[in-house]
Parts: C-alpha cells; sequence; structure tokens
C-alpha cells in the first residue's frame, strides 16, 4: 500500500532487539520515528544508528519513540549492534526491528522496484500521537540521513499542531513563524496579542509562541 500524509499508519506486530511488540501499543500517546535499513551490517546506516542511539535524549524531550528495522533475522541484529557500538561508540538504546519475512516492510510500502527488487529503500516515517503519518522522507542508499533535521521538523511538527502558525524556510526552535492563511486579523488580535508584522497580507510574521523575548 502507498501511505499519504494524514493516513493512519499500519499497525503490526515484530520481533525486535528489545523484544516483542504491537506497534501502535508501543507507540502509545507519544509521538513515534519508524525508519528503515536495507539489511544488517551496511556502512551508511551504522553511521545512522549510531547518531540516533548519541540523539536519544533529545528525541525523549520531545516525547518521541524512535524505532529502526532492518530486512534481517533477529538473530543477525545482536552482532550488527557490536559493531554500531565499535564503530560510532554508541549503545543502541532504542528497538531495532527483525524484518525478514518483509512484513512490515510491504505494509510500508519499503520495496520500490526500481531501486531493488529485494531490499527495502531507507525511508523516515514521522507519526503523531494520533498515529497520522505527518511526514515522510526517502534517502538513496549513497546519502546519510540528517537527524538533525529530522528533530527540527518535529519541532515545527509539534509546534504546528498546537498553534494557528506554519513554519518558514530554515526555520528551527525560536525562530519568527507565520501566522497561517485561514485565521483571520480579528481572530489574529486574540492568539496573538503581542501583535505582528505584516509582509504582505498573506505573509504575517509573528514571534514563537512559547519562545523567551529577546
Amino acid at each position: 500500500m502507498t501511505l499519504r500524509l494524514g493516513d493512519t499508519v499500519p499497525d503490526f506486530t515484530a520481533q525486535t532487539t528489545e523484544g516483542p511488540i504491537s506497534f501502535h501499543e508501543w507507540l502509545g500517546n507519544s509521538w513515534g520515528i519508524l525508519f528503515s535499513h536495507p539489511k544488517n551490517f551496511t556502512p551508511v546506516c551504522t553511521t545512522e544508528l549510531g547518531q540516533v542511539a548519541h540523539l536519544k535524549g533529545e528525541f525523549d524531550k520531545r516525547n518521541v519513540k524512535v524505532i529502526g528495522l532492518s530486512v534481517d533475522t533477529i538473530e543477525n541484529h545482536p552482532a550488527w549492534v557490536a559493531d554500531i557500538k565499535d564503530a560510532t561508540g554508541a549503545n543502541l538504546n532504542f528497538p531495532l526491528i527483525a524484518d525478514s519475512d518483509k512484513k512490515v516492510s510491504d505494509l510500508y510500502d519499503l520495496i520500490h522496484p526500481n531501486a531493488s527488487d529485494t531490499a527495502t529503500v531507507r525511508s523516515v516515517f514521522v507519526i503523531g500521537p494520533d498515529k497520522k503519518l505527518k511526514l515522510t522522507l526517502t534517502y538513496p542508499a549513497s546519502t546519510g540521513r540528517n537527524f538533525q533535521e529530522i528533530l527540527r521538523v518535529v519541532d515545527s511538527l509539534q509546534l504546528t499542531a498546537q498553534h494557528s502558525v506554519a513554519t518558514p524556510v530554515d526555520w528551527k526552535q525560536g525562530d519568527d513563524v507565520i501566522i497561517v492563511p485561514s485565521v483571520s486579523d480579528e481572530a489574529a488580535k486574540e492568539k496573538f496579542p503581542e501583535g505582528w508584522k505584516t509582509v504582505k497580507p498573506y505573509l504575517r510574521v509573528v514571534r514563537q509562541p512559547g519562545a523567551a523575548s529577546a
């Protein structure tokens, strides 16, 4: 199946390095990130898994659970986990799914024949507490994922889910944001009593809600 933004992500049961899970139950009321890998002992993915382990505290602060997936057997995972620690200095501190039967890969449309008939593409799914898909990214095998960018996107998604704002180009935590066009000026006066800057009638810039004053 093809997953689109706003779809409820498929539930599944799977074996992981932290034992069996039922995905929706495991997510609970948290945000979630599922990111896939073609197989164990791949060089780019080894660096990525190590980096996510190093950033685990940042994901925890944002109430985000992270989980990896590899189309390999659970018996092979411990050796790869040891390699990840040796190569990156990071202990794997989140679950890694063993998807050797490609059940989860098929549910999440991770087999792209134009890329490979057998290996998963390297995708990232950001999932909200409502189990809806909020963002998807797919990378080629040759390019490592930027998890600082994924944290930035999570910050934007969480902010815009709570307030009537959007984030502009290159936005980062604490920067000014944009009042969404569906909010009239009259309504904006109530939501943003400190005022805003009108760049264009449809482009109203305001301080990030909750951000400290300069």
